[in-house]
């Protein structure tokens, strides 16, 4: 929870510095650049913001995240790991990315189109970005995370698309990663309560094709089993008296 305006305000700064990392890293994404020149556009920025990483050494128990932003490029769902890859034109790479500043913690993704792409891609894309808008109108006191997963869930489907398996939204605030789990399809049960002053990081995965996903040898990178691609849109969201605040926004 986040209790008072002073706050609110630490988090807003937080949101903003990983706004504008990615628009930096938007801007630099053409075909030829690596994601490890991605990778380093947020490291920079982070030492010019005196802010820190959510993302590098985070570790979940297969040893310590090594990037300081997740690349996702085409049948990857989430966590591709930055490297000397180049980006293509037609490709579309997901980046997802989270700053800790004075003890609050920010997060957000963006998928980006690398040259020309299809339109089946761009139609991918919209939809998803469309599904988090959806997603956050329900983040309002008195709703249930049931109601969050089931705005994004119909409209995903709604438009012939899946939801990846097993990856969720979640809490955050004094951490990267607290309750409540959002799970991006309508669980069993009521789901919890949404609470004035929450923090929300609400982010839909969708696939192109079938919602299966594998998680690759290097324990991190998630892709979608049938290879076809997949769209990934995040904002950190705080819920206030008046309705759903977006904080990753510059």
């Amino acid at each position: 929870m986040i209790p008072n305006k002073q706050d609110v305000e630490a988090m807003k700064e937080a949101g903003r510095i990983v706004a504008t990392v990615l628009r930096r890293i938007r801007e630099a994404v053409a075909p030829g650049v690596t994601t490890n020149q991605l990778n380093q556009i947020a490291i920079d920025s982070l030492a010019e913001m005196n802010a820190k990483s959510a993302f590098y050494g985070y570790d979940v128990g297969h040893g310590p995240y090594p990037g300081n932003i997740c690349a996702s490029i085409n049948e990857v769902v989430v966590h591709g790991i930055p490297s000397e890859r180049k980006l293509e034109d037609g490709d579309i790479i997901a980046i997802d990315f989270g700053a800790e500043k004075d003890g609050w913690f920010a997060d957000s993704a963006i998928t980006v189109a690398v040259g020309k792409i299809d339109a089946e891609s761009e139609r991918l894309m919209k939809i998803t970005q469309e599904a988090l808008g959806k997603g956050i109108e329900q983040a309002r006191a008195g709703n249930r995370i049931t109601d969050v997963s089931r705005a994004v869930q119909e409209y995903v489907e709604s438009h012939g698309y899946s939801l990846a398996d097993d990856l969720f939204g979640h809490g955050i605030g004094r951490r990267m990663h607290q309750p409540p789990n959002i799970p991006n399809i309508v669980m069993p049960g009521k789901g919890a309560l949404i609470e004035e002053g929450m923090g929300l990081a609400i982010e839909p995965m969708v696939n192109m094709g079938r919602s299966a996903t594998k998680t690759l040898r290097d324990g991190w990178t998630v892709v979608a089993r049938d290879g076809r691609r997949s769209a990934h849109y995040e904002h950190t969201v705080f819920v206030g008296g008046s309705g759903p605040e977006i904080m990753t926004v510059e």
